[in-house]
């Protein structure tokens, strides 16, 4: 619904009716990257699934950490 003047609704700041901001974009992962995890610790990524997934190597394992990679950081 439209108000009379055609214009768009404007939202107060703190209303819990405004309009939800748009996600960041997801990190890019390519394969050779040194990344660290808060649980896994240091590792290099061996494989990436585009949007997905990528899989990391941390030493004594090996992890498939999926989209939106909340605990991996590219060093």
């Amino acid at each position: 619904m439209k108000s009379a003047s055609g214009a768009p609704r404007r939202h107060l700041p703190t209303s819990p009716f405004k309009p939800p901001l748009p996600a960041p974009p997801l990190e890019q992962y390519s394969v050779d990257d040194r990344v660290s995890h808060d649980r896994y610790g240091l590792g290099v990524v061996i494989g990436v699934e585009e949007g997905a997934a990528v899989l990391v190597d941390f030493g004594s394992r090996q992890e498939r950490i999926t989209a939106p990679y909340a605990k991996l950081v590219k060093l």
